[in-house]
């Protein structure tokens, strides 16, 4: 039976490319600003691209970021994607301009130090023991990403009991991120080929 997953539209992320990978991955989706059936998903997928500042915007216009935390607090499986995983953390800081996040995840999101931006490309990553969402997938894969932003504190968020995959460029940056119900993916899963296509159904996999 396929686990319905509702990829939340609230303005902003590559919904429909979203919507055809996680089929493609075997689940059911609804693309959808139906804070009902966002909660009552067995997967919820909070996508974003652009800027951080017009996310949280877009989030809060909807009245999401409860429903967000609530499935979270209740170990219902919750994947953020790109600027979408940037917003669970606790603010974001943009051209001098720190926006609040949803404070699901320690730390903030800063520009990248690298000497050219934005990192875009596919990229290696470089997950640790026990990561679900890279399981069987080989040491050299790669994923795609477009950011020029992101987390660059991994051992503070791998303190806080996550577990975190790590990529460079410029320096170590989190790639992604698996805390209990919560996962998140800094690159495009739905951008990277037949590795994106293993992630997702290895977060499939955890529903119960």
């Amino acid at each position: 039976m396929a686990r319905r997953v509702v990829v939340l539209d609230y303005g902003s992320g590559n919904l429909r490319s979203a919507e055809r990978a996680l089929e493609r991955a075997g689940a059911d989706v609804t693309v959808t600003d139906d804070l009902s059936a966002a909660a009552s998903a067995d997967g919820l997928v909070v996508p974003g691209v652009g800027a951080y500042a017009a996310c949280m915007a877009g989030i809060e216009a909807l009245g999401a970021g409860p429903v967000i935390a609530e499935r979270v607090a209740a170990g219902r499986p919750v994947l953020g994607i790109c600027v979408g995983m940037q917003v669970l953390f606790e603010h974001g800081d943009e051209h001098g301009v720190v926006t609040k996040g949803l404070g699901l995840l320690p730390g903030g999101v800063t520009k990248l130090p690298a000497p050219r931006l934005p990192h875009m490309g596919w990229n290696t990553v470089r997950p640790p023991d026990g990561s679900v969402l890279f399981a069987g997938l080989p040491a050299d894969a790669r994923f795609y990403f477009v950011h020029s932003y992101g987390v660059t504190d991994p051992a503070g968020l791998a303190a806080a009991g996550a577990v975190v995959t790590t990529a460079q460029h410029g320096g170590d940056f989190v790639a992604a991120v698996e805390r209990g119900a919560l996962s998140a993916a800094q690159f495009h899963p739905e951008k990277s080929a037949d590795t994106g296509a293993a992630l997702l159904r290895n977060w499939l996999g955890t529903f119960e």
